[in-house]
């Protein structure tokens, strides 16, 4: 480690202002602050309260998710080696995997927990490598063109959307996608801490209007061709109704294999108890929001029991009571990575508990009154964001004139 101390050491003033390589001082500079700690200093009082910064936050996240990475890795190879191994008619969606994963020993059995990691890790890191390869790219023109560090928040962007997308998904259309989000949803107002959108979410949203047919859907759950098999939200928007429905028989799947993750959906998003452990460790580290997670709860459990009691003779998803809601698609991984975003939610206190009852509230209503978009977390979030300055705007208001009255009186 020391020689490579020495060697960036060495080449730092071919980057500084006037050197050969100036223009790419972002890059050595990104490569530099990942391996060190930056060596810059205060030279006078300052107001830091921890040892906390952007690297570390960013990397603590990262450690979180890695419960739902793990659930990319397994689930997404599960459902593909119990779709092939269903049906002699069901064959491997993507050829030119095959003799890789075979190569490593890979027999497409479900039974064998390495070949549904091998699996799974065939559609998600070429997914994840486009991902940071394209975004990290614009990162770094744009980091070039404005003069400033490359920021470590992609990192996360980088994470998080990948885990939001069907295996299946073009990796042609994973570009255009993050590139949409990084560009459109951040860069645009200036870069990170200014965009007031999440990245991750403004690309997923691209996708799912601009590509509906390759992120819905019953053909992109699983990596085997020929293969159909709906989300549980999928099956109950378009289960006809005749009395009484039993969503454990409608949808086929327990209310525990929801909760552990076991089935169709997007790679990272199916696991509530992965996001409750990655939950437990943002709130350890005060970098999760606990307010606007309980507050996502609090407005999704409300309306969904009052929804659930009123029930409908033509809706199944009236039927869908609060305990299945917060197991089923990816609100647990909208409520704990996305909805907590420190720089796109709202900033007070109470702001924070308004903006988390209104996506719990908003997620509910998309979700049953309008079965077009069975899955409405995505939507909320975004919805909350657009909202939060407004919010923090009138709690803020409403503190001045509770001050003005108490000093008048």
């Amino acid at each position: 480690m020391k020689l490579l101390r020495k060697i960036l050491d060495g080449i730092e003033p071919a980057f500084k202002d006037g050197g050969k390589l100036s223009l790419f001082y972002p890059l050595y500079e990104a490569a530099d602050t990942f391996l060190y700690t930056p060596a810059d200093k205060t030279s006078t009082g300052s107001h830091i309260r921890d040892s906390l910064d952007l690297k570390r936050m960013m990397t603590t996240v990262i450690l979180a998710l890695t419960p739902c990475i793990f659930m990319a890795f397994y689930n997404t190879g599960l459902q593909a080696n119990q779709a092939i191994a269903s049906s002699s008619d069901i064959t491997y969606i993507d050829s030119w995997r095959i003799p890789i994963l075979e190569s490593l020993g890979c027999k497409f059995d479900p039974q064998s927990f390495v070949d549904n990691l091998l699996h799974g890790a065939a559609y998600f890191l070429p997914v994840y490598i486009v991902c940071m390869t394209v975004g990290g790219l614009w990162e770094v023109i744009f980091s070039i063109v404005r003069k400033h560090e490359v920021n470590e928040g992609f990192l996360v962007t980088g994470m998080l959307f990948p885990l939001t997308l069907p295996p299946t998904i073009p990796l042609w259309q994973v570009a255009l996608g993050i590139s949409f989000g990084v560009v459109i949803g951040k860069e645009v107002f200036g870069g990170t801490v200014k965009n007031f959108l999440n990245p991750a979410l403004t690309a997923r949203a691209f996708l799912y209007f601009s590509h509906a047919g390759d992120i819905t859907g019953d053909r992109v759950w699983t990596a085997a061709d020929g293969f159909s098999g709906a989300t549980p939200l999928g099956v109950l928007a378009t289960l006809p109704v005749d009395g009484p429905v039993n969503i454990a028989e409608a949808v086929n799947l327990s209310w525990m294999q929801n909760f552990l993750g076991t089935v169709q959906g997007s790679m990272g998003e199916t696991s509530t108890l992965a996001c409750l452990l990655g939950a437990a460790l943002l709130i350890r580290s005060g970098i999760g929001c606990w307010r606007i997670m309980a507050g996502v709860l609090l407005g999704a459990f409300g309306l969904s029991t009052i929804l659930w009691l009123v029930g409908s003779e033509k809706n199944a998803l009236f039927a869908l009571g609060p305990h299945w809601h917060l197991v089923i698609g990816g609100f647990a991984f909208g409520t704990v990575f996305m909805a907590t975003d420190p720089v796109s939610a709202a900033m007070t206190a109470t702001g924070k508990w308004l903006y988390g009852i209104l996506i719990g509230v908003m997620t509910i209503l998309i979700r049953v009154i309008n079965p077009a978009f069975p899955e409405g977390i995505m939507l909320a979030i975004l919805f909350g964001n657009v909202m939060a300055p407004l919010i923090d705007y009138y709690v803020i208001q409403a503190n001045v004139k509770r001050r003005k009255a108490r000093y008048a009186a």
